[in-house]
């Protein structure tokens, strides 16, 4: 075809800025001229690099809080992702966490999906928030999510490729939607060259939104009882009150920071504490890409990443007493890499491997469908 082949990439929705996006962005890199379709774009709170590209929303953007409150409106997502007229592209390159692997393409064209999750509130997660539900929510779930449900696992049979971000992902692509995925970790911004200087300081970092899966609550428990400083990067999320109440004297909270705060952060940290469960999981690989070793819940992608004994520690419940047990047997006996060695370790989960193995398996696959 005159001119290769022509590349949309789609993304659930652009108001915020996590993991998913750093994908995107890596995706945007490979295809710099591909738009962008997704479902709202709130241009205050996406990430910077996103200004000024084409990117293309669905009609929920135009609805009152529709930006700020698009969650809430997942009965109409599936329709909204099925309004896009993706008809010109041979390529579709989806980043999906939710419902974007439900938009219609062309017979003949590839729709590889980059799979961060499936929709952890519709299958996995669905007795735990429904749990936490209030009376009326309650009320409205069960008939809402077995509609979408229906709806996501025939939306998943839409996609030609599936690429999972963690093996612990590939095994619910393949229990819920009955496909099979190839594995390929998301790249994580792990710096070229250590500092000059890798003093550590006396504190234990945490650099997170603060929801409840997180678990965070362990981190401020544990460094309650053991009188250890805990320094907690991020913002948003419903459990911030919580955590800001559960908090002693030694727990600091830094809110939003710049990268150039969270590089500092990183570098100076004694340990990188991560006591929730995670598809996959980022920041950790930053951690230590920062030669930071990392004390992890031992379960979910942290074990695709942290090598126990070696660049980091698992302590096997998820307790309070179980992490007091972990950092304490860190503070005794370390890990066996030094700075330097867990920084090596990090480089082979770059956002430049990502690029390279990611775009080498589109490559394949578009040679076998004959686009290329």
């Amino acid at each position: 075809m005159a001119g290769g082949p022509k590349v949309a990439l789609v993304h659930d929705w652009l108001v915020g800025s996590g993991g998913g996006e750093r994908v995107l962005r890596c995706m945007h890199e490979m295809w710099p001229d591909a738009p962008i379709f997704t479902l709202v774009y709130d241009e205050r709170s996406a990430p910077a690099w996103c200004r000024g590209l084409d990117i293309r929303t669905t009609y929920i953007q135009r609805w009152p809080g529709g930006r700020t409150h698009h969650k809430l409106l997942l009965s109409f997502m599936p329709r909204a992702w099925e309004t896009f007229d993706l008809t010109d592209y041979d390529l579709v390159v989806s980043s999906c966490m939710s419902c974007c692997k439900g938009v219609l393409t062309r017979p003949d064209a590839l729709h590889v999906c980059y799979c961060h999750s499936p929709i952890r509130y519709v299958w996995d997660l669905y007795y735990d928030y429904l749990a936490g539900a209030g009376g009326f929510k309650r009320l409205f779930m069960p008939p809402l999510i077995y509609r979408v449900r229906q709806w996501d696992y025939l939306a998943a049979q839409r996609v030609d490729r599936f690429v999972a971000n963690s093996a612990f992902v590939a095994k619910r692509i393949a229990k819920f939607y009955r496909r099979d995925a190839m594995v390929i970790h998301p790249g994580a911004a792990v710096p070229g060259e250590l500092p000059a200087s890798t003093a550590k300081g006396d504190y234990y970092l945490v650099v997170s939104r603060f929801v409840g899966y997180k678990r965070i609550d362990l981190a401020v428990e544990a460094c309650n009882r053991l009188g250890r400083r805990l320094v907690i990067a991020g913002s948003g999320g419903e459990e911030e009150a919580n955590l800001r109440a559960l908090a002693g004297p030694t727990v600091e909270f830094r809110g939003r920071v710049s990268d150039e705060e969270l590089d500092e952060l990183y570098a100076g940290a004694r340990a990188f504490l991560f006591p929730g469960v995670e598809d996959y999981g980022l920041t950790p690989v930053e951690a230590m890409g920062h030669g930071v070793p990392v004390l992890a819940f031992g379960r979910g992608g942290a074990l695709e990443t942290v090598v126990d004994g070696e660049t980091g520690l698992f302590f096997s419940k998820q307790t309070a007493e179980s992490l007091c047990g972990c950092i304490e047997r860190f503070e005794r006996d370390g890990v066996a890499l030094s700075v330097e060695g867990i920084h090596r370790h990090a480089l082979g989960l770059s956002e430049e491997c990502f690029k390279e193995r990611f775009g080498a398996y589109v490559r394949r696959a578009m040679g076998e469908a004959g686009l290329i």
